[in-house]
């Protein structure tokens, strides 16, 4: 109801104001129907939801409560409920220790371990350079303890044809290298000569690639029924690299920790074997730590599948099987607990993975906006922010809202699978931050399009 009782001219000047207000955020939604009614979304499915970050007032909505498949605004889910159930302050930790004559390595399921990029992708120096101190030169068995997962590595529910794919990697409680080789092809003269990085015969590779003396080249891989044996195919006449997923990464790493102590002069003479450790009396070597604010930055910022799954069968170990075997199983309960504590309903979801890969996850923007908000409303929000895609700044946003009115207000988690476009998580227009989740399914190109431009007009009306 408009007030009755000014000042002279103050009725009229206030009458002018809330209508200047009211057809502003008018305009604002009538320009976000336009953009959902353009022919090439007529047959899209659309859950929407964005409200004020302050007071939970939705200024949009449309079909809230459907539930549709996230793709990797599911690692949205996953990641703030790793933060505030495992801590700001928690660390994998990685462990080589010696017992005997033997070298144990004890796994964490740190996603990172052995990135190029991160700071602890010299693990292997660092075992080497441990043993030497000790003046130890040769070593009979060694043993790797993945128990924190499970030994199932990968998801029932993930694309088989995909399972070669860095994206789809296998999980493990001891992971190395974002559990992938990269595998280079240089012609030489018309010979092709194919290479790994890091450097080991771990993988065994059938080239079946052509030499090309003019046009592009392209390789690619696929697995025999043989493990970590594969064929790798295409044409070459320039050089040219890819990554592809390995089998069974923690006899990976054991592999290639043998390779890498028998080339620094230290003898490998016994077993590789992976199992749990027991009572043993360990006499740690090296510690290996990486920090729960790193994982979250690669699991929001890339979208990085790998740290998402850790961290989903960490929160399953953690809170629900006492600290080991975490499983996609208790961790799709961990994370549906947390949902209801939110207050959504359990017939509006499924939990099935922690990075979105499987289309069996559903999700609706009513319960991604309830998952930020509660990140919002406590003291882990500044950090957990961090950790999104800023737009036109870095991230999967790098490229987008780049323009100065945009950049650097648009923090977000993209997802994209075969079928599926979404976005979700915070804004700045004015003097307000909007929470938001946009998911859409039966989509196309033009959608990611659509939901930019939605983000866009909320911030072209409030400056």
């Amino acid at each position: 109801m408009l007030p009755v009782k000014f000042k002279k001219y103050g009725c009229f000047v206030c009458l002018i104001v809330l209508l200047t207000s009211l057809n502003s955020k008018g305009a604002a939604q009538k320009e976000i129907e336009q953009i959902l009614a353009r022919k090439d979304q007529a047959k899209v499915k659309f859950s929407i939801l964005i409200t004020e970050a302050e007071t939970g007032k939705a200024v949009f909505r449309r079909s809230e409560n459907l539930s549709l498949t996230p793709a990797s605004n599911m690692k949205l889910v996953t990641s703030f409920a790793a933060l505030k159930y495992l801590g700001k302050e928690f660390e994998f930790v990685t462990t080589a220790a010696i017992v005997g004559k033997s070298l144990f390595i004890i796994g964490s399921g740190d996603p990172l371990l052995g990135l190029a990029d991160v700071n602890n992708s010299d693990f292997i120096s660092k075992i080497i350079s441990a043993i030497k101190e000790k003046n130890i030169n040769e070593i009979e068995d060694i043993v790797i303890d993945s128990s924190v997962f499970e030994d199932n590595r990968c998801h029932p529910n993930w694309p088989p044809d995909q399972l070669n794919r860095p994206y789809a990697c296998e999980v493990s409680g001891l992971n190395y290298n974002g559990n992938c080789l990269k595998i280079s092809a240089i012609n030489r003269d018309g010979q092709i000569i194919l290479t790994t990085e890091p450097a080991t015969d771990y993988l065994t590779l059938i080239n079946k690639v052509q030499p090309l003396s003019k046009g592009d080249s392209a390789i690619g891989a696929y697995r025999t029924e043989k493990e970590n044996v594969i064929i790798v195919n295409g044409k070459c006449r320039r050089p040219a690299s890819f990554d592809v997923a390995i089998e069974r990464p923690a006899a990976f790493f054991g592999f290639l920790l043998a390779e890498n102590l028998n080339n620094s002069g230290i003898k490998t003479s016994g077993r590789l074997t992976v199992k749990t450790v027991g009572s043993e009396r360990l006499q740690i070597l090296v510690e290996q730590r990486t920090a729960i604010i790193d994982v979250l930055a690669r699991c929001n910022k890339d979208s990085f599948q790998l740290a998402a799954e850790s961290l989903f069968k960490t929160l399953g170990a953690r809170l629900i099987a006492g600290g080991r075997g975490g499983s996609w199983q208790n961790g799709q309960k961990a994370v549906t607990d947390y949902l209801i504590s939110l207050g959504a309903e359990p017939t509006n979801f499924n939990i099935d993975d922690g990075s979105g890969l499987s289309s069996k996850n559903k999700l609706t923007a009513d319960i991604i906006v309830r998952v930020l908000s509660d990140a919002y409303s406590s003291n882990l929000w500044p950090m957990f922010r961090d950790t999104l895609a800023s737009g036109g700044i870095d991230g999967t946003l790098q490229k987008y809202f780049y323009q100065n009115k945009y950049r650097g207000k648009v923090f977000a988690k993209t997802g994209y699978i075969n079928g599926v476009r979404a976005l979700s998580g915070s804004f700045i227009a004015g003097d307000k931050e909007y929470i938001f989740s946009m998911l859409a399914n039966d989509a196309n190109f033009n959608t990611k399009v659509a939901m930019y431009d939605i983000i866009k007009a909320i911030i072209d009306e409030e400056n």
